[in-house]
């Protein structure tokens, strides 16, 4: 068995290949341009190894050292915080805590919504993806007011939103449903060249925009 001692980098995250928060956490890592190894593995089956470090087989999870994360929000937090240049949460604390609590609104009115139609039926999930197309359409003055979402800048903000908006075609919810200020938004984030990478062969199935 290999030990994650002797891993080509001091830093390796084991990801689900379609995860919508395991890739969330690779956008990160390739925005700040933090070499890692990210190993891609079936959820359902995981590696020994990381079955040794994370006996429940998480994804994503991150190892470096001593350190074994698994909860995706907080190794974003963590590679942020650890590789400070380029920040992607704003410096001061006030924006900084404003900035978390949206994530976690986006989580709990989005993700949690994603996660629904994601394990139900095509029949069950009519009404839930109904619902997911009109919330994120009911804040399009949100997506064009600031070059980016409720920022000037680039942030960890947009590293929530991309991998979303990213499978909804793979979901059913057509990009010719939202509107223009969603779509011009969406297609600014799904060119920069991290987000390109972070893409795993399977997630470049799931939307022709960039084909």
């Amino acid at each position: 068995m290999t030990n994650i001692s002797t891993r080509r980098s001091a830093m390796t995250l084991f990801s689900s290949p379609t995860c919508t928060k395991s890739h969330c956490a690779r956008f990160v890592l390739l925005e700040k341009g933090i070499v890692a190894d990210v190993e891609y593995y079936d959820p359902t089956d995981p590696p020994e190894d990381l079955i040794e470090l994370n006996p429940n087989g998480i994804s994503p999870t991150l190892i470096e050292r001593d350190l074994v994360l698994y909860d995706s929000r907080i190794i974003m937090e963590y590679l942020d915080e650890r590789f400070p240049h380029p920040p992607l949460h704003p410096m001061d604390p006030v924006s900084r805590a404003t900035a978390r609590m949206l994530i976690k609104r986006i989580d709990q009115d989005w993700y949690q919504l994603l996660e629904e139609i994601l394990s139900s039926g095509e029949k069950k999930s009519a009404r839930t993806k109904k619902l997911l197309r009109e919330s994120i359409i009911s804040v399009t003055p949100v997506f064009g007011a600031r070059p980016f979402f409720m920022s000037e800048e680039f942030s960890m903000v947009d590293c929530v939103v991309a991998p979303l908006l990213w499978r909804l075609p793979s979901v059913g919810i057509e990009t010719s449903s939202l509107n223009d200020t969603i779509n011009n938004y969406a297609l600014k984030i799904f060119n920069r060249p991290a987000f390109r990478h972070s893409l795993s062969d399977a997630e470049k199935e799931m939307n022709e925009i960039l084909k």
